[in-house]
Order: structure tokens, then C-alpha cells, then sequence
């Protein structure tokens, strides 16, 4: 028996407070929950109204992906990053890319910090300022065109033969630059993303602290744009593309 739209509604209110609170972790205290989450209502309510009910086509799957877009949008239209904290973010990221050239490994933190010519403290000061820069989507890296992911690749204009190849390249150049990470902090994305762990669940399977979880973080995406940046992935990828991926 076909479920109505109420009742596909009702039984995914969850997935709009889980998606919200995934989302917020990694995000500066500025954004707040209930703003994502009447986001999320509105990509659900959309993705009940539009759903079809298919063999093989599961609501959840296709929820999902309507509530994430609609909270990144959202995230979009309130302009949620300052340029300052961008600032920061690209200014680790020139860092770390010198550093790969020099040293032909990953940096450690002090060398990161040195070449800033700050402590390393203040480094770490750092890191937690460029919080939030960038979201970086696990899943999306590793399958394919799944009922919602197609459809967000429809909404961001993507679904060309040109673009398709694309994004397919960079996932692959992603799936690369998150090989290339120490392994602590490729640990972290993989509790994180792959087993939808807390930062406070992190915190303890690491044995740091939760602040410390969130400066590992931060140095990985800068790590990872910072390889990115090497190809010119970050300067010539659509914004609503690399938001999905990054």
C-alpha cells in the first residue's frame, strides 16, 4: 500500500535532526541547529512530494541527500563562513603546499607552525579559527549515482557528459589526496564519516581531546585542498560541485 506524504514526513522527522546535528559539528558556533533543521524540513517536505515509489528506490536514501541540499543551501544564502576565516584556512593551506614541495611528506604540525613563523600553539589557535572551512562528504567519494545523489547532481547542473567526467576525476583526485594523509587524521575522517561517530565518540576512540579532534579535522581539509590546490582543483571546480564533495 502506497505510505501518504504525512506519513513519510512523520516517520523521517529523525533524519532532519541527525542530518542537522552531523552537520553542525563541523561548522563555527555561529550557525545555529534550528536554522539547519527548518532547512532540512523543507528538503524533506520537497522530497516527499516529489518521491516516486520504485523498485529499488529507497525514501530514506533519496531524503537524504533533498535534506542535506537544503541545509547547504541554506548555509549558502547566509554567507556562514567569514572571508577571515577563509583567509585562515587558505593561508594553512600555502603552508602545507610549500611544505609538501620541501619535504616531499606530510608536514608535522611544528613544521607547519615554523614555517608560519608562530608556536606552535598559536598554530593550533589557528586551526580552530579555520573551523569550518569546507564540508567534507565521505560517502559521496565512494559510489555512484544513487537516487539522491543524482538528483543533486541535477539541481547543481552537472548531469552533462562533460561534467559527469568531472566530478568523476575529482573524487578520484580526492580518494588520492585522503591517502595521502598521516594516518591519525585519516583515522579521524574515517570514524567520522564512514562510522557516523560524534566528536566526543572520536575524542575517546583517539584519546585526545574533542578540541584536539577538531583542529585534526581542520588540518586534514586543509591538507587535502592544499593537494587539491596543487592541480588547480579548488580554483577551477563549480562552487556547488566541490561544496558537495569538500
Amino acid at each position: 500500500m502506497a505510505i501518504s506524504e504525512e506519513q513519510l514526513i512523520k516517520q523521517h522527522l529523525p533524519l532532519v535532526r541527525r542530518a542537522a546535528l552531523q552537520l553542525i559539528a563541523r561548522l563555527p558556533a555561529n550557525v545555529q541547529l534550528d536554522d539547519l533543521m527548518q532547512a532540512g524540513m523543507i528538503g524533506l517536505l520537497d522530497a516527499a512530494r516529489r518521491y516516486q515509489q520504485m523498485e529499488q528506490a529507497q525514501f530514506e536514501t533519496y531524503a537524504q541527500t533533498r535534506v542535506r541540499g537544503a541545509m547547504l543551501d541554506e548555509l549558502r544564502s547566509q554567507d556562514w563562513l567569514p572571508r577571515a576565516v577563509r583567509g585562515k584556512a587558505r593561508q594553512i593551506e600555502l603552508a602545507i603546499q610549500k611544505l609538501n614541495h620541501q619535504l616531499l611528506r606530510p608536514p608535522t604540525d611544528s613544521e607547519i607552525a615554523e614555517s608560519l613563523d608562530m608556536e606552535v600553539g598559536q598554530y593550533h589557535e589557528l586551526l580552530d579559527d579555520a573551523h569550518g572551512v569546507q564540508v567534507l562528504h565521505y560517502e559521496d567519494l565512494h559510489g555512484g549515482q544513487d537516487a539522491g545523489s543524482a538528483v543533486e547532481l541535477d539541481k547543481a547542473g552537472s548531469t552533462t557528459p562533460q561534467n559527469q567526467l568531472y566530478i568523476k576525476r575529482l573524487r578520484e583526485a580526492l580518494v588520492q589526496a585522503i591517502g595521502a594523509l598521516p594516518e591519525r587524521e585519516r583515522l579521524l575522517l574515517s570514524l567520522q564519516f564512514e562510522h557516523d561517530m560524534t566528536q566526543k565518540e572520536i575524542s575517546l576512540t583517539m584519546g585526545v581531546s574533542e578540541g584536539r579532534v577538531s583542529q585534526l579535522r581542520s588540518q586534514a581539509i586543509a591538507r587535502i585542498r592544499a593537494e587539491l590546490g596543487e592541480n588547480d582543483w579548488t580554483q577551477s571546480a563549480d562552487e556547488d560541485i566541490l561544496e558537495k564533495l569538500i
